[in-house]
């Protein structure tokens, strides 16, 4: 989906249609103060059809723009959008949006809230820094829930709020979570998985022995996706990570390429839930204005638990395989170092590769110390191009016949206490070349 400065909003399902809402702006390729909300329908989360936007700068409230926010579905099947506008002032402040016709599939008109604003940043906490509510979830007692994220100083947090009736909301004393020098928390999200492995989804509200929950956030001064696995205890309102990541070095990443703020959603038709980030490419913003837009709507990802109960997992939803035509194939080839074989037939700009890498020892595989190396130091263009005693190997896509232009996805494998890992990388930059790796 190319359309400029995308960046998901509000996914959800209703009445057997997806929509997927993003925050664009509608002028030029470029972040702006006329931010919109933008809406697209789909059937099949393939095909879209793009529909009139939704959201757009009118009251004093989001006049300077209307921003990130997300969908919940109140009792009787009744979507509501929490949004983040930036009101005559620039604070950021949250705001509703109802549907104008519930028997409407496609939702095509929204009416702004009478009462809008509803929540207005807290003392201590930066008038910039306060957005991007996610999707509600409802207690036990009845009362709403949301989190908004926050920063104070270089300091980030997710804020916990409530409310009975989703119009007036009330701030909990303490937040959700906090961490420092993270810059600002953006597109939080929180959600239960079931703890089984099983790979179905589970609706944002259930709260019970047989879920962990998650806490992702956007890390603004990194640029990067964390998330962390959980007990949360709604009687306490306290979210109890597994272990204290943040302080051992081994931050969970969502994603080590680039993908950043995502959201996702419980898709009730097949019992699933899927997250979708945005790609804001390489390019510079002369290219983007050439182009016509910037940054790229990913493809959605199923979420679930490992069967350890120690990471998510994430595939392709499964609709992505309709878009699968000629099937070119190589089987048998022996890959030495140095080397690269090059599949040919392929014509397309975009494929979907499924490859199996058969090694023949893994014992000499280099030793890897989780809690003293970052992962996300050794996909980098630094380390990249570095031969190990297994690595890198994998694909070099859109390659040049020169190779002098490529991106790179590779393999590394290292030895741990009684494991083998694999670490998988790409490389954006088109820089250098990489050994042993195989040439699409």
């Amino acid at each position: 989906m190319e359309i400029a400065d995308l960046i998901v909003t509000g996914p959800m399902y209703y009445k057997g249609v997806y929509h997927f809402f993003y925050q664009h702006n509608p002028y030029a390729p470029t972040f702006g103060r006329h931010m919109v909300w933008g809406h697209s329908v789909s059937y099949d989360l393939i095909n879209w059809i793009h529909l009139n936007h939704i959201l757009e700068p009118s009251e004093s409230y989001d006049i300077n723009g209307c921003y990130s926010g997300s969908i919940t579905t109140l009792p009787g099947e009744k979507p509501v959008i929490m949004y983040t506008g930036s009101d005559t002032n620039k604070h950021q402040i949250q705001n509703l949006a109802m549907p104008k016709n519930l028997s409407d599939p496609f939702l095509r008109e929204w009416v702004k809230d009478p009462q809008n604003p509803i929540m207005i940043p807290p003392s201590g906490i930066d008038v910039e820094g306060f957005r991007d509510p996610t999707t509600a979830w409802q207690g036990g007692d009845g009362k709403w829930r949301v989190i908004i994220g926050a920063k104070t100083g270089d300091d980030g947090k997710a804020l916990l709020y409530h409310s009975d009736d989703f119009v007036n909301w009330k701030l909990h004393p303490n937040p959700l979570y906090a961490s420092d020098n993270t810059g600002m928390f953006e597109c939080p999200d929180f959600f239960p998985v079931h703890i089984s492995g099983s790979k179905s989804g589970v609706d944002t509200s259930i709260q019970n022995s047989s879920v962990k929950h998650v806490l992702k956030m956007s890390y603004q001064n990194k640029q990067l996706e964390y998330y962390f696995l959980g007990e949360y205890f709604p009687d306490q309102e306290k979210f109890i990570p597994d272990a204290d990541w943040a302080r051992t070095g081994l931050d969970l990443i969502l994603d080590h390429g680039m993908f950043y703020a995502s959201k996702s959603f419980f898709d009730n038709a097949k019992k699933r839930r899927i997250l979708w980030g945005w790609s804001k490419e390489c390019d510079t913003t002369q290219d983007d204005y050439e182009k016509g837009w910037a940054g790229l709507q990913s493809i959605p990802r199923q979420v679930w638990l490992d069967k350890s109960g120690k990471w998510l997992m994430q595939w392709p939803i499964e609709e992505v395989e309709k878009l699968r035509d000629k099937q070119v194939s190589i089987t048998g080839e022996k890959l030495i170092g140095g080397s690269t074989i090059e599949v040919s037939g392929i014509t397309a700009s975009q494929v979907d590769v499924e490859v199996l890498f058969e090694l023949p020892e893994l014992e000499n595989a280099e030793w890897l110390d989780e809690s003293e190396v970052d992962s996300h130091l050794l996909c980098s263009e630094e380390y990249a191009s570095r031969s190990g005693i297994i690595g890198p190997f994998g694909l070099l896509a859109l390659a040049s016949e020169d190779q002098t232009e490529h991106t790179a996805i590779f393999f590394r494998i290292y030895r741990a206490p009684n494991r083998y890992l694999c670490l998988m990388c790409s490389d954006q930059s088109r820089l250098f070349l990489l050994s042993s790796l195989f040439n699409l």
